[in-house]
């Protein structure tokens, strides 16, 4: 099992093996092991980005990948430069979810926007 000071760098590439998580495994660990599985999540959710041409499939996309990203870069089971790129990465992909974002937003009505708001 990889020690939380292994988690520093960024995770291994997408092909290789995520272990699953032990319960005899530590907290640390196993939040280290969960960040890791979120990063190449957002991997897969950048390459589903690039292949697909649908503008609203592609700003809900690039939406959970800045969510993604803001989420690995308030994890402390990383370094501080490797939370540091994350926090840059979400924030790119956010802009870049904005420019997708239609002209004005919706006008929001009925039961679920008196839940959202």
């Amino acid at each position: 099992m990889p020690s939380t000071q292994d988690a520093g760098s960024l995770p291994p590439p997408p092909s290789a093996a995520v272990l699953p998580v032990q319960a005899s495994a530590s907290p640390a660990q196993q939040l280290a092991q969960a960040s890791r599985a979120l990063w190449l999540a957002t991997l897969s959710l950048m390459t589903a980005y690039m292949q697909n041409t649908a503008p609203a499939h592609r700003l809900l996309v690039a939406r959970r990948i800045a969510r993604n990203l803001d989420t690995l870069a308030r994890q402390e089971c990383f370094a501080a430069g490797c939370r540091a790129s994350f926090a840059r990465l979400a924030h790119r992909w956010q802009a870049r979810a904005d420019q997708l974002t239609p002209a004005g937003p919706a006008p929001r009505s009925g039961l679920l926007a008196r839940l959202f708001t």
